[in-house]
């Protein structure tokens, strides 16, 4: 299976917080899996700690990449056609970071790990 971590699945993956379900843990840990980061998470969460929103992600912010590669994940880039898809979204989604991890999950047939029930209505399959 190939999956996307939503920015706060992927947080709290990095972090070993409880709130990552357990089957969302085990489908992240399972050897067979592949695992994508979007650069849309990178984007986002560089910007939150600059704003002062996500203070102890420092070291990940300073150096995304290289805890990316150390727990064996595999970067997605934006592509044009990420983009035309995610402008193309309907309004109810207006989170531009959201719209373009929905995007991505689309046309890379990636499940996207995330509590957030929303990405239900987009045809995204969704685990939780």
């Amino acid at each position: 299976m190939r999956v996307l971590f939503d920015t706060r699945a992927l947080l709290w993956w990095l972090a070993g917080d409880e709130q990552l379900s357990a089957r969302a843990r085990q489908t992240i840990a399972h050897p067979v899996n592949d695992v994508f980061v979007s650069a849309t998470s990178t984007w986002k969460i560089t910007t939150k700690h600059c704003l002062g929103k996500l203070p102890g992600v420092g070291p990940l912010a300073v150096d995304f990449q290289r805890e990316i590669e150390r727990q064996g994940f595999t970067p997605l880039s934006i592509s044009i056609s990420h983009a035309q898809i995610a402008g193309g979204l309907t309004r109810e989604l207006r989170d531009p970071f959201a719209r373009m991890l929905t995007a991505q999950a689309r046309e890379e047939t990636m499940a996207l790990v995330s509590i957030e029930r929303l990405f239900d209505t987009y045809d995204v399959r969704r685990v939780g």
